[in-house]
Formats: structure tokens, C-alpha cells, sequence
């Protein structure tokens, strides 16, 4: 099932620390889910915990990243 998933959604903080938020079968899905986490719930705070007084520029910058899934070397 994971061979169909051809496509991977990678968090990157300013640090350059990355973490994969998923895999999904199209680039336009991943594209989807990347458009819902940096939308206005984002911005506003409100998923990072913040209120809406905080201003979102004291949170960390997240870079939403697409990438197709590189298929690994057969293990020998």
C-alpha cells in the first residue's frame, strides 16, 4: 500500500529541523492538507495554542514541503 503513496508532506521549521506530516497518493491531496495546516487557524495562532491577542509572529516559521517519495534501494 505504501508503493501507491507517491507523494510525502514535510514540515520544516526555521531551524531546518523537518518532520513528515504524511504521505498521500497525489501531489494535489498533499497540496490539500498543506493548504488546510497553513490557513487561517494557522496564522491566527490558534493551532499553535496562541491566542488570538498573541501575534503569530512569535511562533516559529513553518515551511510546508511536497515532495515525490524517492523509492529506497533493494536491501542485498
Amino acid at each position: 500500500m505504501t508503493s501507491e503513496l507517491g507523494w510525502v508532506l514535510i514540515r520544516q521549521d526555521e531551524g531546518g529541523n523537518r518532520y513528515r506530516v504524511g504521505r498521500y497518493a497525489t501531489r494535489a491531496e498533499a497540496e490539500r492538507v498543506a493548504g488546510t495546516l497553513v490557513g487561517p487557524a494557522a496564522r491566527s495562532g490558534a493551532a499553535t495554542g496562541q491566542s488570538a491577542e498573541q501575534a503569530p509572529e512569535q511562533a516559529p516559521e513553518r515551511i510546508y514541503v511536497i515532495e515525490p517519495v524517492s523509492p529506497r534501494p533493494a536491501d542485498s
